[in-house]
């Protein structure tokens, strides 16, 4: 796969390269972790918060959701929006919205992420948070004793962080990793390139040392050919960083032993080592490297991109698994765009010769026959047909139920905008970058706005 280019990055003048662990350096299967993810959360809710038995009974169903979904936790709505915050697709438990009553709710208004009424979906971690709100919406919907729509949204997301942070994900993880984790020896292939380039290598990662060590251990270290531990490749390991705060508060960093894992505090200067916690301002200073001089790679759209964005100004890279489906997709139904893109061109035609004879009807009074204008009629009503089953043709390569991931319809997607405007780069995995030399020149192709169409 191609490194798909927002902004220009020189990689001769990037000094130091961080990396996230989970979903970046290390690879899941998605569907296999996801459906753990839905099993045990349902499992908690039953024990932690009185939810009836009944739900343990509900299956996962991977692809009633898709990043950068929205709920909106007042009207137990899961939604799509556009790049302007406009809602252009949206279930309510397993049904969906039909077109008339989404126009009444939604059509006056702009999403709104900032109000407490609205949740984002935008990680590869946040698939099983929309599926299993829809699937308890529908059940509450059927007459099931369920909290109300906000609270259910609250109380799912209460008991995921719970599960991700208490062990009882990471243990099953630990127990099967072949089921879980995917091994690419590329990844050690990229590490060790940009080690002979001089790249000062670093690893900061929400997920605990043992756990880090863990995976580490057994995606990275056994594909070394110049080095005998992951370890020696990254200058600097930070776990539980506790990312977006790792970049906009200061925390102090503990010191990790790697042998025991036993912490202590540190003071001065972070260098060669392991540590839990801190402060991206502190790792920068300490690195002596301007912002523009480092990259940083990952998978979460706000805490691994935009929170980087919004207080420091290190390089992005975002690393979008689910865009391999969709590329493979685009390519299966390219030439039914193509048609697509015909059909509409002719029609655009016959509109503007239909709109010209009412001009000169209207305007100059010409006569215009009754029989002419329903010729027109029916050849724009006949391409509107064939338009809507190729559309329908079209929908079918991607998501049954949210179409495309980086598209609302004709405009892109939300998950698209802020991909767009926070990430310098993105691929669909981390191994991506292998075919390109660590001191390529990355320039974005020109965009073509809609006025220069015609002038190019």
């Amino acid at each position: 796969m191609s490194v798909f280019i927002n902004r220009t990055i020189n990689m001769k003048k990037i000094k130091a390269i961080g990396f996230d662990m989970d979903y970046t350096l290390v690879r899941y299967n998605t569907e296999a972790f996801e459906e753990l993810t839905h099993k045990e959360v349902l499992l908690r809710l039953v024990e932690l918060k009185g939810y009836p038995k009944e739900i343990t009974k509900l299956k996962f169903e991977n692809q009633r959701s898709i990043q950068g979904l929205i709920i909106d936790k007042k009207r137990g709505h899961l939604l799509k929006a556009s790049r302007f915050g406009k809602v252009k697709e949206a279930y309510h438990g397993l049904e969906p919205l039909g077109f008339s009553t989404m126009q009444k709710i939604y059509a006056n208004r702009v999403i709104d992420l900032g109000l407490e009424q609205f949740q984002s979906l935008d990680t590869s971690f946040s698939i099983s948070n929309g599926v299993l709100y829809s699937q308890l919406v529908q059940l509450k919907k059927e007459g099931l004793d369920l909290p109300d729509f906000a609270t259910l949204s609250e109380e799912i997301k209460e008991v995921i962080d719970i599960c991700h942070g208490d062990g009882t994900l990471k243990d099953q993880v630990a127990k099967d990793l072949p089921r879980f984790i995917i091994k690419d020896p590329d990844v050690a292939r990229l590490l060790e390139k940009y080690k002979e380039y001089g790249k000062k290598l670093v690893v900061i990662t929400n997920s605990d040392y043992k756990y880090t060590r863990l995976l580490l251990d057994y995606a990275i270290t056994p594909f070394l050919k110049s080095h005998k531990h992951w370890s020696e490749l990254f200058e600097i390991t930070i776990t539980l960083a506790k990312k977006p705060n790792f970049f906009t508060l200061s925390n102090a960093f503990l010191k990790i032993d790697p042998e025991t894992g036993l912490m202590s505090n540190h003071f001065g200067k972070i260098e060669n080592g392991i540590y839990q916690g801190g402060f991206a301002g502190k790792l920068q200073e300490d690195l002596n490297l301007a912002g523009e001089e480092i990259l940083y790679l990952g998978d979460h759209i706000y805490g691994d991109v935009v929170s980087i964005k919004k207080t420091f100004n290190w390089r992005t890279a975002l690393v979008l698994d689910p865009l391999t489906e969709e590329i493979d997709s685009l390519k299966k139904s390219s030439k039914i765009q193509k048609t697509i893109d015909e059909l509409m061109s002719e029609k655009e035609k016959l509109e503007f010769q239909l709109n010209t004879k009412e001009s000169q009807r209207f305007e100059e009074g010409e006569k215009v026959s009754k029989d002419e204008m329903n010729q027109y009629y029916s050849k724009i009503e006949k391409l509107n047909n064939q338009i809507s089953e190729n559309i329908t043709k079209y929908r079918s390569f991607f998501n049954p139920y949210w179409g495309e991931l980086m598209r609302a319809g004709q405009e892109e997607s939300r998950m698209a905008d802020q991909v767009e405007k926070y990430a310098c780069l993105y691929m669909t995995k981390v191994e991506d970058l292998l075919q390109y030399s660590p001191k390529t020149y990355f320039r974005p192709t020109k965009r073509v706005l809609p006025h220069e169409i015609d002038n190019i």
